[in-house]
């Protein structure tokens, strides 16, 4: 049972014997085993290499509960509960992961000293069953109610851009002011140019332009800090240069729609131990905005 959910969830044999410490032939021969004995198919090939099929979902779905209750199980006869151990796969985009996870991963594993890290860190949605993740954090609106999440922290989104910009282009006093302004624009899907911002019973929308847009948060940030433009971004990824006074914010007395974090665990998963103690810690670490 351990062998098809760690397959499935590498989408490989040989990175499913990888993690499992053993051979591949030995990881191929469980299967087929497995597969003889249900007289079904579980995995079908596919470009991107080995995927359930339905039956292998719905016998992965049920495998990982009783993989997770045994696991359980098992820590409580050890009385375990504070000696996280294994490993914990957790996922995030990649600004994101640097900024607000990375530097708060040594309170966390020196907490959990026999727990080991993967931080995937990726700005594509990936799928978290493929790719074997145990945790997401999340950023936004999340369209896919499969998944098991909910919000933990939340970051104003605000007009941003480099003091030497606000000298050159002119402070905006209205967001109707942003249309003649130079933004750099964010290339994501779910992600569009155009922002309504209320203050009070007032709204104004405004479609923002300009010569760069990107494809990545990143390449957002550092063209903001070269002075390229203004954009619309939010406190996850700008506190520590709006503390420090390297970008300035603009319209403050409007508001934007803010920026939630949602902690995600995979569809049809018992979230575990080691996923709670991650979701508790980084909840507890974001309750507030760190201090300047």
């Amino acid at each position: 049972m351990r062998t098809i959910v760690r397959v499935i969830d590498t989408g490989s044999f040989s990175e499913a014997a990888r993690h499992l410490g053993v051979g591949q032939p030995a990881v191929s021969k469980s299967v087929a085993q497995l597969e003889s004995r249900l007289g079904v198919r579980l995995l079908t090939r596919t470009t991107r290499g080995l995927a359930p099929t339905d039956a292998g979902r719905r016998y992965y779905t049920m495998a990982v509960r009783a993989l997770d209750a045994a696991d359980e199980a098992e820590a409580a006869a050890r009385d375990a509960g504070a000696a996280l151990t294994g490993r914990l796969r957790i996922s995030t985009a990649i600004s994101f992961g640097r900024l607000n996870v990375v530097p708060r991963l040594p309170a966390f594993m020196a907490a959990h000293p026999e727990l080991d890290i993967d931080l995937v860190m990726d700005d594509r949605p990936i799928d978290l069953i493929e790719e074997g993740v145990d945790v997401a954090l999340r950023l936004g609106p999340q369209a896919d109610s499969a998944l098991g999440g909910r919000v933990i922290a939340s970051r104003r989104r605000l007009v941003v851009a480099r003091p030497s910009y606000f000298a050159r282009y002119g402070l905006p006093a209205h967001p109707r002011d942003l249309a003649s302004h130079q933004a750099v624009l964010l290339l994501q899907a779910g992600i569009g140019s155009t922002w309504v911002f209320s203050r009070g019973a007032e709204t104004a929308a405004v479609t923002l332009g300009g010569r760069l847009r990107m494809t990545a948060n990143e390449g957002v940030r550092e063209a903001v800090f070269a002075g390229l433009g203004l954009t619309v971004g939010s406190e996850w990824g700008y506190a520590q240069e709006l503390a420090t006074g390297e970008v300035h914010a603009c319209l403050e007395d409007w508001s934007l729609p803010p920026v939630p974090l949602w902690a995600i665990t995979p569809a049809g998963r018992q979230a575990s131990a080691k996923s709670r103690a991650f979701i508790a810690f980084i909840e507890r670490q974001l309750a507030t905005p760190a201090a300047s």
